[in-house]
């Protein structure tokens, strides 16, 4: 075929004059056509990627564990006060239920352990996060590519769908290392601080340890490792919310701010005149929009971080209280049903949203920073 086609691109709310570009490039006509007939920009370098290659795999999971790292870190001492109140731990469960409770557990526990105290349990928490992030990022990367090929599958549905399988895909394979996070966290008997082999360790003996839920005789030691997975049944179920409404927040946000009305306060354009550093990846036009400013970015990924903390809140005290449940029913497995009805009873219907306003105060900051970093690096690995 002698015929070149030359790459049109449609990019919301570029402005760009006409250039001519004499480099073909491997997308299909009736694609070109469309894109034409949208906007008429032409493309002088366009850099094309395969989103199913294996080096976009490797660097958008790079991307998100980075930016999954980055924003635990900046909220781990919030993170710990808040698995505390979660848990009912005793010697902070009267901190709960008030803003200032917040800052008096802060304060004790930096007066007992100092800055170390905040960060107990981190290590782990970064053992787990990298890998959960890389997975959750790459995961919705491929699954929106599948289910959403172009803009005409574009749905509300197939976006929270996209969310929820990445999120479900992440936890599954992380999911014994948040345990031992929680578990850390829920500590403050300084025995587990002198344990054989440091905290981490003791903890994992400690688990592996406890009586299973599932007496298996011949499988015994298959049985214990299912201590690593207590509480998961409500992970997923408070993940499918949780990770589909957050995924589906930020890019209805991002659709919002790239509307008629505000992209020329949201959207950066005037750092892509020359158009040569964009990419084609896919005929959905989400693969080809510029980024937001800073503000805009941290304000749609703070925005989506509260709608799926509300969402799925309930879940995860459920999960928190069953991953301590052998420390404070004195080993006793209890199910996902009779962990509800014990927080009911405790505290009523309040009960299954005791430290939301931490929450509130954590997850906003936390999914801006993943969010934000995310992008951003996508943008320095030239995906």
């Amino acid at each position: 075929m002698d015929k070149q086609i030359k790459p049109i691109i449609p990019v919301l709310g570029l402005r760009q004059e006409h250039q001519e570009s004499e480099r073909p490039v491997s997308v299909s006509e009736s694609s070109v056509s469309k894109m034409s007939q949208k906007m008429p920009l032409k493309l002088n370098n366009p850099k094309v990627i395969d989103k199913q290659s294996l080096q976009y795999v490797i660097y958008s999971g790079v991307a998100g564990g980075v930016a999954g790292s980055a924003a635990k870190t900046l909220i781990a001492p919030l993170d710990r006060v808040k698995i505390l109140f979660q848990t009912a731990n005793p010697e902070f469960s009267r901190f709960s239920g008030s803003f200032s409770g917040l800052f008096k557990a802060v304060r004790q526990i930096y007066g007992y352990d100092g800055v170390a105290g905040l960060y107990q349990g981190h290590s782990a928490t970064l053992l787990r996060i990298f890998p959960y992030a890389a997975i959750k990022f790459v995961c919705y990367e491929q699954i929106r590519t599948i289910l959403i090929p172009n803009d005409s599958y574009e749905t509300a549905p197939r976006r929270l769908l996209a969310g929820s399988l990445a999120g479900v895909c992440s936890v599954f394979f992380t999911y014994p290392l948040d345990l031992i996070r929680v578990r850390l966290a829920f500590e403050t008997h300084r025995e587990v601080n002198r344990a054989r082999g440091g905290k981490f360790l003791g903890i994992v003996r400690r688990v592996f340890n406890e009586e299973p839920r599932f007496q298996v005789t011949a499988l015994d030691t298959l049985a214990r490792m299912g201590n690593f997975y207590r509480g998961f049944a409500p992970t997923i179920f408070g993940m499918i919310p949780y990770a589909g409404v957050s995924f589906y927040t930020h890019d209805l946000i991002h659709d919002v701010f790239r509307s008629r009305h505000l992209k020329g306060y949201t959207v950066q354009e005037e750092e892509f005149k020359t158009l040569e550093d964009l990419t084609v990846k896919t005929n959905s036009s989400h693969d080809r929009r510029l980024p937001l400013y800073v503000w805009a970015q941290l304000t749609a990924g703070g925005a989506a971080g509260m709608l799926a903390q509300a969402a799925a809140y309930p879940f995860e005290v459920i999960r928190r209280r069953m991953q301590v449940g052998a420390v404070t029913n004195n080993g006793e497995y209890l199910s996902i049903l009779r962990t509800a009805s014990q927080i009911y009873v405790e505290n009523g219907a309040r009960g299954f949203y005791v430290g939301l306003t931490i929450g509130f105060i954590k997850v906003v900051p936390m999914f801006a920073c993943s969010f934000f970093v995310y992008e951003r690096i996508k943008r320095k690995l030239g995906i």
